[in-house]
């Protein structure tokens, strides 16, 4: 009798984990949580579940994962600023900057962002949800966000993994999401990190335009603009040198007289080199005379700590990945892509480009516990679907990429709309000069130039992971978002 019973059991236990691996269509779970941001104690509930994305005829076709928060011991809490918050990649789940920057969590880690063990997560004294709501989201094949079956089959991957599919269907779906929660009332704002921004600058014009929901702020963090990136060209190439010094002076590699100044008191004369002689320069190519590719060359090894000899042997042309490579190879060290603070070690120093991205490697110690960790325990979302912090989404359509036309667009529309830009002095990879030049050609004619606003922070890619550019990110911030909400003024030039 025992036996059977045992084996009884044995089965009903192989059933229930023997079960399809799916997540819910369309589910909540709702906590409620308090903390101190800022000195003050403030409640607030998080929403964690999956809301559906549905094609023309009204049928399920993918579902996202996504966190709410809100506050909940204020009056009038629907007209709170709202906060749309993405990552980038293109395939990243929105756990960057959910679990380091701005939610009421961020990761134990040190002071400069390097991870410790036990892994974990402890409470955000800088949150901005004193100020303003966060809903994190999640695209497709990101985090628990999946692509559905329709009649049998998979949703068509076309209608997700592309710059222009992207925006559509997240559009759509915050329309759902603001309806649901009741937030039309809200001042809206969307925040996007790396390939985030790229996604932020076309929703800001695919909500006004197709969705008739018009925003206060776009909040673009360590942009990807693709229009410079993947083009390449005498300004892709050129816009690196502020970057490359930035990275050499933290290193120390810079010559004596520029080390002893400041940072933010170098930069300024080697972006005025970069625009007046660098990218001139450059265009000229190999009819570029001698004198002038001498004289140039030597400027390049000042603000970068490369050699003339190196700058000379690449036409001036100095890739990232070989800078990555070659600062500091005559210390047996590579830096790293997102962050160049960070350091790693190659099987062999010769070569054009690290082996690793030290950085990201870094990174994934710290993020990868502590998400799974924090949704299970604290927001209690339990599943044995995988959480994808990087998804596969490729191929990715790149073609017609017109998202900074989009945001232009916009804000010509829209007067309330305003934009921030941050970034990070020591991200190789969408660097601090490349997201100022974005800025500038966003709005051509300059009229609307008093709307854009830049801040730079001594960190990389995810600024915030530096504790003393947590504060100050997440400062910027909640003055960004106090003085584009609007207090009773009219929408008009």
């Amino acid at each position: 009798m025992k036996k059977t019973i045992t084996l009884i059991c044995l089965c009903i236990s192989f059933f229930c984990y023997a079960q399809k691996r799916e997540l819910p269509i369309d589910t909540i779970v709702i906590t409620n949580h308090s903390t101190i941001i800022k000195g003050e104690k403030l409640n607030y509930q998080a929403q964690t579940g999956t809301q559906p994305v549905w094609d023309i005829d009204g049928n399920p076709i993918a579902s996202l994962f996504y966190t709410y928060y809100k506050r909940t011991d204020i009056k009038n809490g629907g007209e709170r600023p709202l906060i749309f918050s993405f990552n980038g990649g293109p395939g990243s789940a929105s756990v960057w900057m959910h679990l380091a920057y701005t939610g009421p969590k961020i990761l134990k880690i040190d002071d400069e962002g390097y991870p410790i063990q036990p892994y974990g997560y402890k409470s955000n004294p800088n949150s901005i949800i004193d100020v303003a709501d966060i809903v994190f989201i999640n695209p497709v094949n990101t985090a628990y966000s999946r692509i559905l079956e329709v009649d049998g089959k998979k949703a068509d991957r076309e209608k997700f993994f592309g710059i222009n599919e992207d925006i559509k269907y997240l559009a759509e779906w915050l329309n759902t999401f603001v309806s649901r929660k009741q937030r039309w009332e809200s001042p809206k704002y969307l925040i996007g990190e790396s390939y985030g921004g790229t996604r932020v600058m076309g929703l800001s014009a695919e909500l006004q335009e197709r969705q008739w929901m018009y925003l206060n702020g776009v909040i673009m963090v360590s942009p990807a603009d693709y229009k410079v990136i993947r083009v390449g060209g005498p300004i892709s190439s050129a816009l690196n040198l502020p970057y490359y010094t930035a990275t050499a002076w933290y290193h120390k590699k810079l010559t004596t007289d520029l080390q002893s100044e400041d940072l933010k008191d170098i930069l300024p004369e080697v972006e005025s080199f970069t625009i007046n002689e660098l990218i001139p320069a450059l265009t000229k190519g190999g009819f570029i005379s001698d004198s002038e590719l001498n004289s140039v060359a030597s400027k390049m090894s000042r603000y970068s700590g490369l050699s003339k000899k190196t700058i000379l042997q690449n036409n001036l042309d100095v890739k990232t990945n070989f800078f990555w490579k070659d600062l500091l190879r005559d210390q047996g060290m590579t830096i790293g892509r997102l962050d160049s603070r960070y350091l790693g070690i190659d099987k062999k120093d010769v070569g054009i480009r690290p082996d690793y991205n030290s950085e990201l490697k870094s990174w994934e110690h710290s993020f990868t516990p502590a998400i799974n960790h924090y949704i299970r325990k604290e927001l209690k979302f339990i599943t044995d679907i995988k959480y994808n912090v990087f998804g596969p989404v490729h191929p990715w359509n790149n073609d017609n990429d017109n998202t900074r036309e989009n945001l232009r667009l916009a804000m010509a529309e829209n007067p309330y709309l305003k934009v921030l830009f941050q970034s990070g002095y020591y991200d190789g990879a969408t660097t601090y000069f490349n997201a100022k030049y974005t800025m500038w050609q966003i709005d051509p004619s300059g009229k609307m130039k008093n709307r854009f606003y830049f801040k730079g922070y001594r960190s990389g890619h995810m600024m915030y992971l530096r504790n003393e550019d947590l504060i100050k990110a997440n400062d910027d911030l909640r003055n960004f978002i106090l003085n584009t909400t609007t207090n009773g003024k009219p929408a008009k030039y």
